[in-house]
């Protein structure tokens, strides 16, 4: 028991990695450092927060008065640049598109094939067999009817 206590421990982990089943050493003394890091980040990390925190509450409470004060005129201002922003935004977005789309179609008519271009053509013929068909069906229709009340 004295031998167990007088000596140094050299206490050793095994890591297995997953892909090749090898294994490797690790003293004790390296997960410490690894742990003690983790916590010092963490706590760090923890630290950080709580003072984010603690400084949105106390700007939240200097400014609540300034709001209430000034509410008539920051909400309309804020809705009034809300709707700048968004409308500004949005034809932003409709300008891009409709360049993206009038270049497609310069791109299709010119015969340089842009990206769809065959689904299109495929989508056009099915449309004019369909429309054909649907002619058929109305001239057959329409001879079904005029022969139907010919024979009354």
């Amino acid at each position: 028991m004295a031998d167990y206590y007088g000596q140094p421990q050299q206490t050793q982990h095994q890591l297995i990695h997953p892909g090749g089943g090898q294994t490797q050493q690790q003293p004790r003394s390296h997960q410490m450092v690894k742990a003690a890091t983790a916590v010092t980040a963490g706590g760090s990390l923890l630290l950080l927060s709580g003072l984010t925190l603690a400084a949105t509450v106390i700007a939240l409470t200097v400014a609540t008065p300034v709001l209430v004060i000034f509410s008539p005129v920051i909400v309309p201002a804020v809705i009034t640049v809300f709707l700048l922003f968004s409308g500004f935004l949005a034809s932003g977005g409709f300008g891009v598109a409709a360049v993206s789309v009038l270049s497609w179609i310069y791109r299709y008519v010119t015969g340089k094939r842009p990206p769809g271009a065959d689904q299109l053509e495929h989508a056009r013929h099915k449309l004019a067999s369909k429309a054909g068909e649907m002619k058929d069906r109305a001239q057959d229709f329409g001879q079904q009817h005029i022969t139907g009340t010919q024979q009354t």
